[in-house]
């Protein structure tokens, strides 16, 4: 539910109201770390993971059940929801206008950041015809091989991971994205990832069921600089290591054990030098506008 309120009228509704101070994440008296809706909840189950290292998957779950819960009674839900779901709008260094929500991380108003993000996308993408240059040839975009970087951007997100699910080197497939950002209009060095496949579902290049893994928008859609300088212009919190393309590898043949076969023939395996992983994250749909 993205409202069109401004964050500023929606916060003040919220913290004006008479019940505000009894709502569910307010410190408990006799605890300040604990909630006031259930004092067995700590504060931190509301915001952000901030500690070192990766959180385990079922503390988060268990940590985001238990907010959602006190949410589910709290007095002032829907005013709060209605203030996380508000947006503020940004000008970047090269004057794009950029709309993000007010409260991008935790939960509020009984839903997940995650939750608030995709209705604020379908949004985007329901609006974007509107507001899209003249439709151009898209017949170079059809071709097999940039269809094929489009599948695979909405599988991965690492771009060596990307290039090797697409059947191509690195700078080849790096080369696609930069094209393609060209065809659709988009700005290389803002656009990220999401723009790209947002985009490529409005012109009909994926289907509108297309799954696409969730990446915070931040890999950006044109080829990644090898400094990483585009990458921290659009998401200046991303990790290094997500940042930097790894070095293009080559297989390397090594000899297998001898197998048995006609003639004693020994048979050769190719190793590929391995891409670093990426965690699992949550899918979502693209959806055209109706």
């Amino acid at each position: 539910m993205t409202t069109t309120m401004s964050p500023i009228a929606a916060r003040q509704r919220l913290v004006d109201d008479r019940h505000y101070k009894y709502r569910g994440c307010a410190p408990d008296p006799e605890a300040p770390g604990m909630s006031a809706g259930d004092p067995d909840v700590p504060l931190d189950a509301w915001g952000p993971y901030t500690d070192d290292g990766a959180e385990p998957q079922k503390t988060r779950l268990d940590r985001e059940k238990a907010a959602m819960a006190i949410c589910g009674r709290c007095p002032v839900l829907a005013l709060c929801r209605t203030y996380a779901n508000t947006t503020v709008i940004e000008v970047d260094a090269n004057g794009r206008q950029i709309e993000h929500l007010v409260e991008p991380e935790g939960v509020l108003g009984g839903e997940l950041a995650l939750t608030r993000h995709r209705a604020l996308v379908k949004r985007k993408v329901a609006e974007a015809p509107a507001v899209l240059s003249p439709v151009r040839d898209l017949a170079d975009a059809r071709t097999p091989q940039k269809t094929a970087v489009l599948r695979a951007l909405a599988a991965e997100v690492a771009d060596g991971r990307v290039a090797h699910r697409a059947g191509m080197d690195l700078r080849t497939c790096n080369w696609h994205r930069s094209a393609l950002c060209s065809l659709l209009d988009l700005d290389k060095e803002t656009a990220t990832r999401d723009d790209l496949l947002a985009a490529a579902v409005l012109r009909g290049l994926l289907p509108s069921a297309t799954g696409v893994v969730w990446d915070g928008l931040w890999p950006v859609a044109a080829a990644p600089t090898t400094d990483g300088v585009r990458q921290r212009r659009i998401a200046p919190g991303m990790p290094l290591a997500a940042l930097i393309p790894q070095p293009r590898t080559r297989p390397r043949r090594r000899r297998a054990p001898a197998a048995s076969g006609p003639a004693g023939a020994r048979f050769v395996a190719l190793a590929l030098f391995p891409v670093a992983l990426v965690a699992p994250a949550p899918t979502r749909i693209l959806e055209p506008a109706a």
